[in-house]
């Protein structure tokens, strides 16, 4: 099954916002008291927490969410622990409401309940009310913020039957999509200098003040992530309406960890590490995997053994194309 979501803007009641906050202290309710009992199921959670959550005025599968929410942001931790990261004390500052009962769409409008016999309205946007209305979409459960919500949709659709595959090699400045047959190259280098200038932008901030500094750069931040998105969003679009089209499913090589090569102290410069931690090559993979599964495709991922050494050798003639003339060796 295939799933991804939908969010639009919305303007939030009183009520809503006191539900936001709610639903925010029941999850930070619910991870005290997992850490205190040790509780690492999300069944045994739910029997020491459901009690104490009594005291909140909400309805109660609000509350089975909010344990759930707590069950999965433990589980997340619990995984970082045992691969070695240091973690802190899990706690939610920001206010949310997430839920997969109660819910309806009649009318294009969104109704959720808010407390006993009363409920909320959103009226849905078009663009919204185009997606859900799709045959065979469900809409699974919704996520409220202080001005957004986000549906979770899910659909079963059927493996395309491929004849051929193609491989998508993630560059600083490109996607190269390509095979045997043919190969296009998508231009990214407009991520770089949007990198670039938000970096330069925040280094030229004056004002001694910690805490201006920080919201400020988070605002450049997110004005970063949301403009090189859109740029992959459209790259990545392309490259799996095109696979769709010529029934070729997509292979992807796996270049984890590769971001240990631009440590500090690996003797190259700052600006050169700057820019390669940059790279938003983890996001292209994201999003070509999860648009393909939402039409069918297949996705193919290759391992470290099975692409090493295949970046520098031809793939007809098997010469290998690199060579360092510094050291006078061949890589």
């Amino acid at each position: 099954m295939a799933v991804k979501s939908v969010w639009q803007y919305y303007i939030p009641t009183q009520d809503v916002l006191r539900l936001l906050e709610l639903f925010r202290r029941m999850m930070n309710d619910a991870i005290r008291i997992a850490l205190a009992y040790d509780a690492t199921t999300l069944r045994r959670l739910s029997l020491l927490a459901y009690n104490e959550l009594a005291r909140y005025d909400s309805p109660s599968y609000y509350k089975l969410c909010a344990i759930s929410r707590a069950a999965g942001i433990l589980a997340a931790r619990k995984k970082s622990i045992r691969r070695g990261f240091t973690t802190r004390t899990p706690y939610a500052f920001r206010q949310q409401l997430v839920s997969c009962y109660g819910f309806k769409i009649e009318n294009g409008y969104l109704h959720i309940p808010v407390s006993r016999g009363k409920h909320f309205s959103i009226p849905l946007t078009r663009h919204t009310l185009e997606i859900v209305s799709q045959p065979g979409i469900k809409v699974r459960s919704f996520t409220l913020t202080r001005n957004r919500l986000s549906l979770c949709i899910a659909r079963d659709t059927p493996m395309i039957e491929c004849r051929s595959t193609v491989g998508v090699d993630r560059n600083l400045r490109d996607l190269t999509v390509g095979n045997d047959q043919q190969t296009h190259y998508y231009d990214l280098s407009k991520c770089v200098r949007i990198a670039n200038t938000t970096v330069r932008i925040v280094a030229s901030f004056a004002r001694n003040d910690d805490r201006m500094r920080t919201g400020i750069a988070s605002m450049y931040g997110k004005r970063r992530t949301s403009r090189t998105g859109h740029i992959l969003h459209n790259a990545t679009k392309t490259i799996v309406a095109i696979a769709v089209q010529r029934k070729t499913a997509i292979v992807l090589e796996n270049i984890e960890g590769i971001r240990s090569l631009y440590r500090k102290g690996n003797g190259q410069g700052r600006r050169y590490r700057r820019r390669m931690n940059s790279w938003s090559f983890s996001e292209a993979q994201r999003q070509i995997e999860y648009k393909a599964r939402w039409v069918g495709l297949p996705i193919i991922r290759l391992s470290r053994r099975e692409t090493r050494g295949s970046s520098v050798t031809c793939p007809r003639c098997g010469e290998r194309l690199q060579s360092d003339k510094r050291l006078r060796r061949k890589l």
